[in-house]
C-alpha cells in the first residue's frame, strides 16, 4: 500500500503543476498585471510610475512564463509563475496582493468557520439521505417511493439560490427564528449556523436521495440478494445486513471524496450568510483580482482533491477484502 501511495503522489506532481500553470495563464489572460495594479491602487487616474512601482513591489514586473532575455534555467526561474508558485510546494502561500495579509494565516483562521458550516451539512445530509434512500429501497415501487422520487427531481431542479433566499425570508424575516446573516465565535456561533445548515441539507437532499436510492436498488437486484431471500431471510435483514454493507463502495466514493472539500466550505452559503470562511475568501479574491489568493486556493484545492482520491482507494480495501492496491 505504501508503494501505491508514493506512486499516486508522484503522479500528482504534473497534475498540480498543470493546474497551476493553467490557472495562471487564464488569470493573466483576463487580468494583466497592469489591470491588477489599477484595481489595487483604486484611483481613477493612476500614473504609469505608480503602476510600475506596484508591479515591482509585488513581483509582477517579470515575464509571466518565459524570460526571453535570460539564458538557461533563468528563463524560467525569473518568471512570475515560478516566483509565485515555487513557494507553494512547501505551503508558503505568501501575502495577498490586495491588502498584504498573510494568506496562510488567513486560511488557518477561516478554515474553522467553513468547517463549522460544512461538517454539520455533510453529516446531517448524509444520515438523512441514506435513511430515506434505504426506506425507498425497502418500499420500492410503492406510492411513497414514486412520490419521493418525483419530489427529489423537483428539488434537484430548483436552484440553491432559491433555497437560500426563501429560507432567509421565511425563517429569518417572517418567523424571526434565526439571524439572516452574520457570524460569532464559540458557542454564540450556533444561532448563526442553524439556518445555513438547514438550508444546506434541504438543498442537497434531492441529489443525495436519488443517488443513494439508485445504489441500493442496484444492490437489491444482485445474485447474493436473491440467494439470501431464497434462504428465507426477511426483506429488512436482506437490505440492512447484506445490501447496506455491499453498497458501501459507491457510498464511500461519494463520501470520502467530499471530505477534503469540507475545508472549503460552501461558496454560496458563506457569501449570502456573511460567514468568514474560505468560500467567501475565495469569492472576494476573484472579485478583487487578487491573484495571490486565487492561486493559493486553487493549489490547496488540487492537493485536497488528490488526498481525497487516495483516501477513497484506501477505504475500498477496508470494506472489500478482495480489493488490493498495487
Amino acid at each position: 500500500m505504501l508503494t501505491y501511495i508514493i506512486r499516486r503522489l508522484l503522479y500528482a506532481i504534473p497534475i498540480i503543476l498543470g493546474v497551476n500553470m493553467l490557472t495562471a495563464a487564464l488569470f493573466f489572460q483576463i487580468n494583466t498585471p497592469d489591470d491588477m495594479a489599477r484595481r489595487m491602487l483604486g484611483e481613477k487616474n493612476v500614473t504609469v510610475d505608480a503602476i510600475e512601482n506596484w508591479k515591482r513591489e509585488h513581483g509582477y514586473d517579470r515575464p509571466a512564463f518565459v524570460n526571453t532575455g535570460a539564458s538557461g534555467t533563468a528563463m524560467f526561474t525569473q518568471t512570475v509563475f515560478f516566483q509565485k508558485s515555487a513557494p507553494l510546494l512547501w505551503f508558503d502561500f505568501g501575502r495577498s496582493d490586495r491588502n498584504n495579509i498573510n494568506i496562510g494565516l488567513e486560511i488557518r483562521n477561516r478554515m474553522w468557520p467553513s468547517l463549522a458550516v460544512s461538517i454539520p451539512i455533510f453529516m446531517a445530509g448524509l444520515i438523512v439521505e441514506i435513511f430515506i434512500a434505504m426506506m425507498l429501497a425497502y418500499w420500492r415501487g410503492s406510492v411513497l417511493d414514486l412520490a419521493v422520487v418525483v419530489l427529489s427531481v423537483v428539488m434537484m431542479s430548483v436552484s440553491t439560490l432559491f433555497y437560500i433566499i426563501a429560507g432567509q425570508f421565511m425563517l429569518g424575516k417572517v418567523f424571526k427564528l434565526f439571524p439572516i446573516s452574520g457570524y460569532d465565535t464559540g458557542i454564540y456561533s450556533f444561532k448563526f449556523l442553524v439556518l445555513p445548515v438547514v438550508i444546506g441539507v434541504i438543498s442537497s437532499m434531492g441529489v443525495g436521495v436519488r443517488f443513494y436510492r439508485t445504489v441500493f436498488l442496484e444492490e437489491m437486484g444482485r445474485d447474493y440478494i436473491r440467494t439470501a431471500r431464497a434462504k428465507g431471510l426477511s426483506e429488512g435483514t436482506v437490505l440492512f445486513k447484506h445490501g447496506l454493507r455491499n453498497a458501501m463502495i459507491p457510498v464511500l466514493t461519494n463520501v470520502v471524496v467530499s471530505i477534503p472539500f469540507l475545508f472549503y466550505g460552501s461558496l454560496l452559503m458563506e457569501t449570502f450568510f456573511a460567514i468568514p470562511g474560505l468560500g467567501s475568501f475565495t469569492i472576494d479574491a476573484i472579485q478583487s483580482q487578487d491573484f495571490a489568493v486565487v492561486r493559493s486556493m486553487v493549489y490547496l484545492g488540487s492537493i485536497l482533491y488528490i488526498v481525497g482520491l487516495i483516501l477513497t482507494d484506501i477505504s475500498y480495501t477496508l470494506f472489500d477484502p478482495r480489493i488490493r492496491l498495487g
